[in-house]
């Protein structure tokens, strides 16, 4: 594999990664009483608890795609040119 496909690879996982990170935050901000009835009948959890998770579990997503995708493919832009 080269650094270039490797480099490519890099580039589609994020844009691949952010997208599914905007369908998360749509389908949570569009349908987030029936995501948290379907939820409900699984755990006890108030609505502000439901919230908070969600949100962590978004932010540290993101976080990861920083860090795992977009980190190694601006390394990599600046070491091929």
């Amino acid at each position: 594999m080269t650094p270039e496909i490797i480099r490519d690879m890099l580039g589609w996982c994020a844009v691949i990664n952010y997208s599914f990170l905007l369908w998360w935050f749509l389908f949570f901000s569009l349908a987030h009483e029936w995501i948290y009835r379907l939820h409900r009948k699984w755990f006890h959890l108030s609505v502000e608890t439901f919230d908070a998770i969600h949100y962590a579990g978004m932010a540290l997503f993101k976080i990861g795609i920083f860090l795992f995708n977009l980190v190694p493919y601006v390394a990599l832009r600046i070491v091929l040119g």
